[in-house]
């Protein structure tokens, strides 16, 4: 996950909130006059400058909502006129007067961005989202004032096909390039009715974006399910013990409460023997969305595809997909949909295997079933215990959340030579106090890297899933800004007093995300738009991450029991890795399912599409296994509905998945496995410290030698390869 962008519709909307200065001396005296008089007038702290150590941080203590609008509504001021002084300067276009301002662009409003971010995904409430639906169609017509600006985008044409544009270093180059595709690709060239309906439709996706995530969480925070002591059948002590903290912090002494959220609903089905229960949960979590009340996002849908596509229409593309994948490494939706094809059948065969192994395990138990999709967790341990012995609870016990923090810190110094150091209490501003700071230095040199923020658990205001951001990214070209980068997650908290226990998955996750905070740490660029990402690849660095959990080093040295303290049993490592590929039929399947859905959404005309018809029928098409769900269904999509981060581009977690794949062979084939120093060296420099200044495939051939292949995909997953 990259940094927080708002639910717009515009990609330049990144650009238009960049930050750092200008190098030409007379503009630089200007620009120095500017500051100062902006500063003399900044008195609303959401604006100010960061402040204090390690560079400034985020006045998180001084975020008051009634600053919001106010703060808003100045930083767009500042910002349009920083973009008129650009389309004014008489001078003729260079890259210092026209590339280098726009970077610097937006200081203050960025600053703004990280607070929303905050009351947005951490700290959300009915207040913030009426401030929110009032200001989303106002911040859409302002970033289409910058998009659609034509003398802007002169200026920045003029750089990129002037003779000076040779002579730039490459990642000025691509930087020029960057922004002038993101306005050719925004509406910048468009005309007249044209260009203002292109605006109209920015706004009009941006609050229906806004609301179809409103929805969703609303119908999170809606529907808890409290059951009572006797219902408790099957379900691990560790999670008896944290719904019973959930329970009483909603007011419910003595009941347990189940959370209409993945990190409650998985481990409730995975363990839960009462089968109608089961159902409740499983049919709340799925039906998000898609209620019939005043939260149902059926109808969302059709307006926002139906917008999506008009908009794509005017610049001349036939479908959504076919310009959204234009400027990715899968370069079409048919490339993508073509890797997906590759799988997909493998996928589901396993899942029939799967389903086959679990239907003899409740025959053989006198059930009397057929195993549906709220059975299917339940069944599926129950056949990992038979075949490979492993008891999921039992595994659970030796990983401990602090443990696997120290875990990634480990990793993290091997690989990158990061060193973490717990910030004094208090020294540094938070937003809530689960929130917790480490101070990141080179291990060698102790030179100050940034600051690593930690939002590890579930509350009532917070959206669920996990995610990394940054409030502040590297760049030198205005002097060096150190990085300050933040992973959030949504882990149920242990019993006061005892540490909070996660699942492999879970665990798979923390290190995930962990992942793009390294990505953002490890930058060595110079410009803002260089930390731009590429969607089908900037999940690819954070998915490698994922493997040093089962390395020796992190199972001998961090796994160790809750209790005793003693180190995972060997035996259990063995079949922790052997059962590696496990279920791996169900997990495909219902990431595909979403993938190609999103695929289809974007490249099929909206006025036939009727989402639950839709859904329903092309599922039916591709065979979908009846006891799997896609892992989101279509009204609680938000990676494709409540922003188009990841619009036509849900793809893009297999496409890095192959590279991740292919990756992870260049370490086992390594003489060091994979802490070996010339391979993480070249991974380091090729493929964290980079991020977009350069071509995502010309990076990866400089790391492999050639490009990643896709069979190293399929014997990753256990699939068979042709």
């Amino acid at each position: 996950m990259k940094k927080f962008a708002l639910t717009l519709t515009s990609a330049m909307l990144v650009t238009a909130l960049a930050g750092c200065s200008e190098s030409n001396t007379t503009q630089q005296t200007m620009s120095e006059k500017a500051h100062t008089e902006k500063s003399e007038t900044i008195t609303n702290p959401l604006l100010a400058e960061y402040s204090g150590p390690y560079g400034g941080v985020p006045a998180f203590d001084k975020m008051k909502l009634a600053d919001l609008k106010p703060a808003l509504e100045k930083g767009m001021e500042l910002n349009l006129a920083e973009i008129e002084a650009i389309i004014n300067n008489p001078e003729a276009p260079t890259f210092d007067n026209t590339i280098v301002p726009l970077e610097k662009a937006g200081a203050e409003l960025g600053r703004v961005f990280t607070y929303w971010g905050i009351w947005s995904a951490n700290k959300n409430s009915p207040e913030f989202r009426e401030i929110q639906k009032e200001m989303v169609p106002k911040i859409s017509a302002f970033s289409s004032k910058i998009n659609q600006n034509e003398k802007l985008f002169a200026r920045v044409s003029a750089v990129y096909e002037s003779d000076e544009y040779k002579t730039l270093t490459s990642e000025q180059q691509r930087v020029t390039w960057l922004n002038y595709n993101g306005f050719a690709r925004n509406g910048a060239t468009l005309k007249g009715e044209a260009k203002k309906r292109y605006a109209d439709i920015n706004q009009e996706v941006a609050s229906l974006q806004t609301q179809f995530a409103n929805n969703v969480l609303a119908d999170e925070e809606n529907y808890v399910l409290f059951i009572e002591k006797d219902q408790l059948s099957g379900l691990p002590e560790s999670f008896v013990t944290a719904a019973a903290s959930a329970a009483a912090q909603r007011g419910q002494e003595g009941k347990y409460a189940i959370t209409n959220t993945r990190s409650s609903m998985d481990p409730f089905l995975t363990y839960s023997t009462e089968r109608e229960l089961r159902k409740e949960v499983w049919e709340t979590y799925y039906s998000r969305g898609n209620n019939g009340d005043q939260f149902d996002n059926n109808e969302l849908i059709k307006q926002i595809l139906t917008l999506r596509h008009e908009r794509i229409k005017l610049l001349g593309y036939d479908n959504y997909s076919q310009w959204r994948l234009e400027d990715r490494m899968a370069k079409n939706p048919e490339n993508a949909m073509d890797l997906m094809q590759k799988v997909w059948p493998a996928a589901i065969a396993r899942v029939e295997e799967e389903v086959a192994d679990m239907q003899a395990v409740a025959d053989a138990e006198g059930a009397d079933i057929k195993i549906m999709p709220w059975d299917y967790r339940f069944y599926a341990e129950k056949v990992r215990k038979q075949k490979y012995d492993l008891d999921s609870d039992e595994v659970k016990q030796y990983l401990q959340l602090d443990k696997l923090r120290e875990a990634m810190f480990y990793v993290a110094g091997r690989l990158f030579n990061f060193k973490f150091t717990p910030v004094e209490e208090g020294k540094v501003p938070v937003f809530h106090e689960d929130v917790k700071v480490w101070e990141v230095t080179d291990l060698t040199s102790g030179e100050h890297i940034g600051l690593w923020y930690l939002d590890p658990f579930a509350r009532q205001g917070k959206r669920s899933g996990a995610w990394a951001t940054t409030y502040r990214s590297y760049t030198t070209f205005d002097g060096k800004k150190t990085v300050l980068s933040s992973n959030n997650s949504n882990f149920v908290k242990g019993p006061e007093g005892e540490p909070t226990l996660i699942s492999f998955d879970d665990a798979e996750t923390y290190f995930h995300e962990f992942g793009h905070a390294l990505h953002f740490l490890a930058a060595d660029v110079a410009y803002p738009t260089s930390h731009s990402g590429v969607r089908d690849y900037t999940e690819f660095q954070s998915q490698l991450l994922e493997r040093w959990l089962t390395t020796d080093e992190v199972i001998n040295n961090y796994l160790v029991h809750y209790k005793t303290g003693e180190p995972i049993p060997q035996e259990l490592v063995a079949k922790i890795k052997e059962a590696a590929t496990f279920n791996e039929g169900f997990k495909t399947t219902e990431y595909m399912a979403s993938a190609i859905m999103d695929l289809l959404y974007h490249t099929t005309d909206p006025a036939k599409i009727d989402p639950q018809n839709f859904e329903k029928e092309q599922l039916a098409k591709l065979g979908m296994p009846a006891e799997v769900v896609m892992r989101h269904r279509s009204t609680h999509f938000g990676h494709i509905f409540s922003s188009e981060g990841y619009a036509s581009s849900y793809y893009g977690y297999m496409w890095a998945e192959v590279l991740t794949s292919d990756a992870a062979e260049a370490f086992a084939e390594a003489p060091g496995g994979f802490y070996d120093k010339e391979v993480g060296a070249k991974l380091v420099k090729h493929l964290f410290a980079i991020r977009n200044a350069m071509d995502p495939a010309e990076a990866y051939r400089l790391f492999r030698g050639r490009d990643a292949k896709v069979e190293a995909l399929m014997r990753d997953r256990g699939f068979p390869v042709e």
